[in-house]
This record gives C-alpha cells, sequence and structure tokens, in this order.
C-alpha cells in the first residue's frame, strides 16, 4: 500500500473490505480515493482505486436492468464486538459449535446438509458479546453465493474441520479449493492485496473438530501431511468442550477491539454492565460518533479515567482510549 495512508483512509478501507453489496463497495472506494495521499508513492494505488470504481459504477448500472432474483434476503447486520463466520464441509460440527457457545438453537443432526440457511447467535465474553454466523455447508458442487459476501465482512472465519470421520481431511481441501481461486480468500491475516484492490483476504482459525474420538490423532497427523495451510489451529470437541475455552478467548481477541464506559458529568460510577466496543487505535471521536452523529461535533471535554492516566485526566478529542478505559464527556447542547 502506498506510504503515510491516513487513519481516515485506513476506516475507510477496513469497511470497503467487508462492504457486502455494490453500492457499499463504491461508497467506501470513493472515500478511499479522496482520503489518499496524493503523491507519487501513491499514483500506483490512485490508478487502481479510479479502475475499480469504475468497474463497480458499471457493475451496478448493469444491474439496474436486470431482473431481481426471487427469495428472502441473506444479509444479517453486523452486531456485538464483531463478526465471526463459521464455515467446513459437512457434518463437520459448525452447528454444533454455534449451539455450544450461544443460545441460537440451529438445527443439529448427524448426517449432511442439515443446515440449509445461515443462522446468527451472540457468543458471550465477560461483558460483550460476538457475533457468530452458522453456515450451510461447502463441497464441490454447493455453494451458497452469499457466502461470500459474510466472508468478507466479518472479521474472522472459523474453518471447521470434521476429524471424526475419514472424509473429513479431503472435505476441507474441497473448501480450500473453492475459495482460494477466486476474489474472497482465507488468510492468516485481514487485508487487501497490494496488486488488486479488488482482492480480499479474511483472518481465518483452522478448528479441528471432535477431538473427543479415538482416531482423532491419526486424522491430524494425515491431515498436516496433506493439506498445506499457516492458519492458526485449534483443537476442540464441541460435544464435550474440550479446546473451546481457548477458542473463545482467541475468537474475541481477533476482533481487535477495545471496551469502553461512559459515565456522565454527574455521576459517580459508570455504567459498566453494557461497555461500547470500539477498533483498537480508536480514539475519544469515535467514540463520540458511536453514542451519536453529532456528539464529535459538539464535544467539549473528555475525562479518562484508567491505566493509561491519572484518574480523571482531561484529555482531546484524539485522544487513544485503551481496554477498559471509563470516559465522561461533556458535550455542548
Amino acid at each position: 500500500m502506498a506510504a503515510n495512508l491516513t487513519p481516515q483512509y485506513l476506516r475507510a478501507e477496513e469497511e470497503y473490505r467487508r462492504a457486502q453489496t455494490p453500492e457499499e463497495e463504491l461508497k467506501w472506494l470513493q472515500v478511499m480515493f479522496a482520503e489518499i495521499p496524493k503523491h507519487k508513492a501513491s499514483e500506483k494505488m490512485q490508478v487502481m482505486l479510479k479502475t475499480k470504481i469504475a468497474d463497480v459504477k458499471r457493475e451496478i448500472e448493469s444491474s439496474k436492468g436486470a431482473s431481481k432474483k426471487s427469495g428472502k434476503s441473506v444479509k444479517i447486520p453486523r452486531q456485538g464486538a464483531g463478526t465471526c463466520v463459521i464455515i467446513g464441509g459437512p457434518n463437520s460440527g459448525k452447528s454444533q459449535l454455534l449451539s455450544f457457545y450461544t443460545k441460537a438453537k440451529p438445527e443439529v443432526a448427524p448426517y449432511p446438509f442439515t443446515t440449509q440457511t445461515a443462522t446468527p447467535g451472540m457468543m458471550p465474553w465477560k461483558d460483550v458479546f460476538v457475533q457468530l454466523i452458522d453456515t450451510p455447508p461447502i463441497t464441490p458442487d454447493f455453494f451458497e453465493s452469499y457466502l461470500y459476501g459474510y466472508i468478507r465482512g466479518a472479521d474472522l472465519v472459523l474453518l471447521m474441520v470434521d476429524l471424526g470421520d475419514d472424509d473429513g481431511i479431503q472435505q476441507c481441501q474441497d473448501v480450500l479449493d473453492r475459495l482460494q481461486g477466486g476474489k474472497t480468500r482465507l488468510a492468516r491475516e485481514s487485508g487487501l492485496d497490494e496488486d488488486d484492490v479488488g482482492l480480499s483476504f479474511t483472518k481465518t482459525f483452522l478448528v479441528f473438530n471432535k477431538r473427543d474420538l479415538p482416531d482423532f490423532d491419526a486424522r491430524l497427523e494425515l491431515f498436516r501431511e496433506f493439506v498445506q495451510t499457516d492458519f492458526r489451529e485449534f483443537q476442540i470437541s464441541a460435544v464435550d468442550g474440550t479446546g473451546t475455552e481457548e477458542l473463545r478467548d482467541a475468537i474475541y481477541a481477533a476482533m481487535g477491539v477495545v471496551r469502553v464506559y461512559t459515565k456522565q458529568p454527574t455521576q459517580k460510577e459508570p455504567d459498566r454492565d453494557k461497555p461500547f466496543t470500539l477498533k483498537e487505535g480508536s480514539c475519544v471521536f469515535d467514540l463520540c460518533d458511536q453514542i451519536h452523529k453529532d456528539y464529535a461535533s459538539r464535544l467539549k471535554s473528555a475525562r479518562v479515567w484508567g491505566e493509561a492516566v491519572h484518574d480523571g485526566t482531561v484529555v482531546k478529542g484524539d485522544y487513544i482510549i485503551h481496554d477498559q478505559d471509563v470516559v465522561e464527556l461533556t458535550i455542548a447542547p
């Protein structure tokens, strides 16, 4: 990427990476182009952005004349501290893991294609929640096209591997083959390709399921012999809970957020029941924007209690917030 990218550009880039419709892509591409520093080091990126903007505009125009597809919407609004999408082959344990972590009640059965539609649920982690989305299985012959949008828009993907069955290794390879050749791919870290802004990568954990079964270790050895990935790995049992707490902590950490508690000047104690969550590196102005669209422009002063400052320190709007900071905002009428 070009040198000296602004925080505004990087924020727009993240929103673009998560876009699930051409209209959303166009909006954030235009913000990226407006925010990118205009100098020689960024000339290649500027040309790439102009080309991509033109491509997306043509896509939007061509779709206006096309008939709309029937059927219900499959878009799931983002909720909580972040979104984690669970994918895998048939019977890999996706629905069972969602049921283990959340109050969602997907159908769980020991036969393929039990999951027909995407199912969301909210996983608790201390005093916040992470959105998990269970998805239909992926096979060489079956792939719901909307899954590209889910994967692209997620903060994290869990690729489930069934190591309780001899077919589980090949099923995982089938999923990788299906995704790694397109514009939406799985990777160790999320981001956009430096030479093609349309090529998106989403951070992925490899989750080996059915740790409770006797042939797990032998199949794990075979997997590592025949399947090549560099994803972070976890071994779990969605039945008896083995390894699930370590995975829960890692899922939350992958959201890359900090928790913020707020209080009014007239209050002695903050509301600690429902903290705000902001991306790491966010500032007081970002907190204002999350509370109300006008608060950033009306901010008079802010005080912070936290590990990085003395209690009640007065800060400016660009103060970087730390995890579990307490922030008191004074907003002009």
